[in-house]
C-alpha cells in the first residue's frame, strides 16, 4: 500500500511547532491576508522565511492559503504577497479562485498550486482541466462519496495529487461556499469572515406577537443548521485503497493541544495502515481526548446527518501544561495552561509515544519552592515527570 502525505493545520507558530513535533509531513498556514482563516493569529509577512525554514528543517512542507475570493482591490495587494512566499522557499500555495491560479502563475513560479475545496471539485473532468492549468493538488469537495474518489483517481494522470479532508470540523454549505454570515451579519464567509451562524439556537418569531420565540423543533432540537465533526480515522485503509495522497485535518482555528492530539492519531492510523497492521485502539480514543461535536463519516459513505440538539463541543480531556524543559531525571519546566492540583491523575504526552498516566506527586514553583496547585494562567512550575521527554510534551487531565 502506498504511503500518503498528512497534512495538518497551523494557525499560529505555537499550531505549527506542534505539528510538526507530533507527526506532520505538511502544514497548512496563511498570512494576514488571502485565508479562509481571518480570525486565526496567522503569520507576519517579515516571518514567512523564518517559518518555512523551520518546517523544512524537520522534513515537512509548507503549503500557504489563499483560498478566499478576493475582490479587485484586494488583488492588487495580492503580487506582491504571492512574490514573498516564493522568496521564502513556500512549497505550495491553495488557491480557489481563476484569477489567484493565473497570478500564481506569474509572480510565484516556483510554487506549486493547489486548489482548494473551495473550488468545489467533484469530477473527474474538473480534476482534469485544473490540472492542465497547472494545478500539483486538487483537494475534493467533502461532498463526494469514496466510490466516486476512487471512480476520479481512475480517470486522472498519476501525476496529479488528490487531497482529501479526513478530520474536522463540517459547513453545512456546499464545499465552504456559505451566503449565510454575509447575509445575516455582513461577515463575508468567502473572504475568511465567518460568523458560523449555522451554528446558533434559531427561534420562530410571529409577526403580530413581538418577543414571543417559538421553538423551531419537532422531535430533534433547534439547531437545524448545525453539522457534525467529521473522523475517518478509522477508515485510513480505505482511503489509501482509492488512491488519495494526503489526507487533511481542518482546524486552523482550534488549540495547539487539538492540532498534537489530532496529529498524532492520524500519524499511528497512516503508518498502521501503510504497514498492513490493525490500528491500535488507542488512537483512536485519542480523537475524543479533543474538544469536538459528535463525529461523522462525513459522505464518504452515506448522508452525515446534522446535530439539532446543541451545538456544544465535547471532550474527554483538558491540556493542563506543557513541557518547556526536561532532564534526563524527568525533572521539568513547564507553562501552564490549565489549572490541576498535587496529587491529580494525569496524562504525558509524547511526540510518536503513547499516553503516560501519572500522579503528580511534587509541584514546585518556577524558584523550587512547593506548591499545591498551579493557579496562575501561563505560570512556569516544576514537577517531575516519569521519564525524559521533549520540549512541547503536554500534560492533560481526564475530564470524566
Amino acid at each position: 500500500m502506498k504511503t500518503v502525505e498528512l497534512l495538518s493545520p497551523a494557525g499560529d507558530p505555537e499550531r505549527l511547532k506542534m505539528a510538526v513535533a507530533y507527526g506532520a509531513d505538511a502544514v497548512y498556514l496563511a498570512g494576514r491576508e488571502f485565508g479562509m482563516r481571518a480570525g486565526a493569529a496567522n503569520f507576519d509577512d517579515d516571518d514567512l522565511a523564518e517559518t518555512v525554514s523551520y518546517c523544512h528543517e524537520h522534513g515537512v512542507k509548507a503549503y500557504f492559503t489563499c483560498n478566499t475570493l478576493p475582490h479587485d482591490d484586494e488583488m492588487e495587494r495580492l503580487p506582491a504577497y504571492l512574490a514573498l512566499l516564493n522568496e521564502a522557499g513556500a512549497d505550495a500555495v491553495i488557491v480557489a479562485d481563476m484569477g489567484v491560479l493565473s497570478m500564481v502563475k506569474r509572480f510565484a513560479p516556483s510554487l506549486k498550486i493547489h486548489i482548494s475545496t473551495q473550488f468545489g471539485a467533484v469530477n473527474s473532468e474538473t480534476a482534469n482541466a485544473l490540472h492542465s492549468l497547472g494545478a500539483d493538488t486538487v483537494v475534493l469537495a467533502r461532498e463526494l462519496k469514496l466510490s466516486e474518489i476512487k471512480e476520479i483517481r481512475r480517470k486522472t494522470s498519476d501525476e496529479l495529487r488528490l487531497e482529501c479532508f479526513v478530520h474536522g470540523a463540517m459547513c453545512v454549505s456546499f464545499s465552504g461556499r456559505c451566503l449565510l454570515s454575509n447575509y445575516l451579519t455582513g461577515r463575508d464567509s468567502n473572504r475568511g469572515n465567518c460568523a458560523q451562524p449555522c451554528r446558533w439556537k434559531y427561534r420562530l418569531v410571529e409577526e403580530t406577537r413581538p418577543g414571543e420565540y417559538f421553538p423551531v423543533i419537532e422531535d430533534k432540537g433547534t439547531y437545524i443548521f448545525n453539522s457534525k465533526d467529521m473522523c475517518m480515522i478509522e477508515h485510513i485503509p480505505e482511503l489509501l485503497d482509492a488512491g488519495v495522497s494526503s489526507l487533511k485535518i481542518e482546524g486552523r482555528m482550534k488549540s495547539f493541544y487539538y492540532t498534537a492530539v489530532v496529529t498524532s492519531a492520524y500519524r499511528h492510523a497512516i503508518d498502521a495502515a501503510v504497514s498492513g497492521i490493525p490500528l491500535d485502539p488507542i488512537w483512536v480514543r485519542e480523537v475524543d481526548m479533543v474538544s469536538h461535536r459528535p463525529y461523522t463519516t462525513g459522505f464518504y459513505y452515506d448522508q452525515p446527518g446534522q446535530h439539532y440538539s446543541d451545538s456544544m463541543y465535547y471532550s474527554e480531556a483538558n491540556v493542563v501544561a506543557v513541557v518547556e524543559s526536561c532532564s534526563v531525571q524527568g525533572e521539568a519546566l513547564l507553562s501552564q495552561r490549565n489549572r490541576f492540583f498535587r496529587g491529580d491523575e494525569l496524562e504525558l504526552l509524547i511526540p510518536g509515544k503513547v499516553p503516560i498516566p501519572f500522579k503528580a506527586e511534587k509541584l514546585y514553583d518556577e524558584q523550587g519552592a512547593p506548591i499545591d496547585s498551579t493557579p496562575r494562567s501561563m505560570m512556569f512550575f516544576r514537577t517531575v515527570l516519569p521519564c525524559e521527554v521533549p520540549p512541547m510534551s503536554i500534560l492533560r487531565k481526564r475530564t470524566i
